[in-house]
């Protein structure tokens, strides 16, 4: 997957809000062309047409009253005001203030463009890990209400994390999965396809009226929100996916905590954006488990290292340690031994 993104531009009077403005921004996927104090803008960037958006936060907009008059007389890309100092990166509060930042950009501009090249995904080299199947998964059963529900989110660079993870896994795993990965709707089915191809998972889009299985990976709907019964039965809420990707990762892991509680989880594999980092800290209250995708392994790390940055992931690692720790955790979940993680 490769991103084209919108350019953008960030002039801020104070040194940490030009930092949190400018970590926002690419961190959702844009094309952060320049970050400067009013004071320093060059005169080249007051009529470029290198900057698709200008987005502008002054503490004190007396002070700069010159430069604004020039900047709105001459510039030709549209400007948004940010209307507030933004919360502590480590704030609950700093996640909800950046997805107000992207929904308020896209009055602007367009989100990223993520081109799929889904059929291109390579098999997994088998002999990268070998998980053997626990003795206490055969006696695990197969059928009947899903006893076990994991969400995988992912956006930028996801389907190649989650694939790999998927290949690493025995399919007797008696856990079902909801994948809520950020694409187009036009590439979902292929992404169904390619997913499970080198292995023996079943994996489909989910509908309403749907059943969560062990074996099986369900790709959320991406035109409406989905809700869980206690037989795992999925059920459209009648609503959109909140946000401004679809779907959205934080309602994914949020309903599926809301009915599994301690027998729920959530990996967070590579990806742009925040989304999974208002839900992470939900989900762990209710007793579930959150891991991550390793930075050094993800294509775009943003979007784990959000959930990192709540306190709330208890395991970091590659897709192929990320399935060898499931198949694990698991087991002593079936033996009646303690989790590790």
């Amino acid at each position: 997957m490769t991103a084209t993104s919108p350019r953008i531009g960030v002039i801020a009077d104070t040194t940490l809000q030009g930092h949190l403005l400018s970590n926002a921004v690419r961190g959702q996927g844009y094309d952060l062309v320049v970050n400067t104090p009013p004071n320093l803008l060059e005169d080249r960037w007051f009529n470029s047409e290198e900057i698709d958006l200008w987005v502008v936060d002054l503490t004190d907009e007396d002070r700069w009253n010159d430069f604004l008059d020039r900047f709105l007389e001459e510039s030709v890309a549209p400007m948004l005001f940010c209307d507030g100092q933004a919360p502590h990166k480590t704030s609950e509060e700093y996640p909800r203030w950046e997805r107000r930042l992207l929904t308020k950009m896209l009055d602007y501009v367009d989100r990223p463009t993520i081109n799929v090249k889904l059929e291109a995904l390579a098999p997994t080299p088998r002999h990268k890990i070998n998980i053997p199947t626990p003795s206490e998964f055969k006696l695990a059963p197969r059928s009947g209400r899903p006893q076990r529900v994991w969400v995988l989110g992912a956006s930028l660079g996801g389907p190649e994390a989650v694939k790999v993870f998927l290949d690493s896994l025995p399919q007797e795993l008696p856990v079902a999965f909801l994948l809520a990965q950020h694409i187009d709707a036009s590439f979902v089915e292929t992404l169904a396809k390619v997913l499970c191809r080198d292995n023996e998972f079943s994996c489909g889009v989910g509908f309403d009226g749907d059943s969560l299985a062990h074996g099986k990976v369900t790709i959320a709907p991406i035109d409406y929100e989905v809700s869980f019964s206690e037989t795992g039965i999925m059920t459209s809420t009648g609503k959109d996916w909140e946000g401004p990707y679809a779907p959205s990762i934080d309602q994914a892991i949020n309903n599926v905590a809301l009915r599994y509680g301690q027998y729920s989880g959530a990996i967070l594999f590579s990806g742009m954006g925040n989304d999974g980092s208002i839900a992470a800290p939900q989900m762990k209250s209710r007793g579930g488990v959150v891991w991550a995708q390793s930075a050094d392994t993800c294509a775009c790390s943003s979007q784990p290292d959000s959930v990192r940055e709540t306190g709330c992931v208890s395991y970091s690692a590659s897709p192929e340690q990320l399935a060898l720790a499931l198949v694990e955790e698991v087991r002593r979940s079936l033996s009646g031994q303690p989790a590790m993680l």
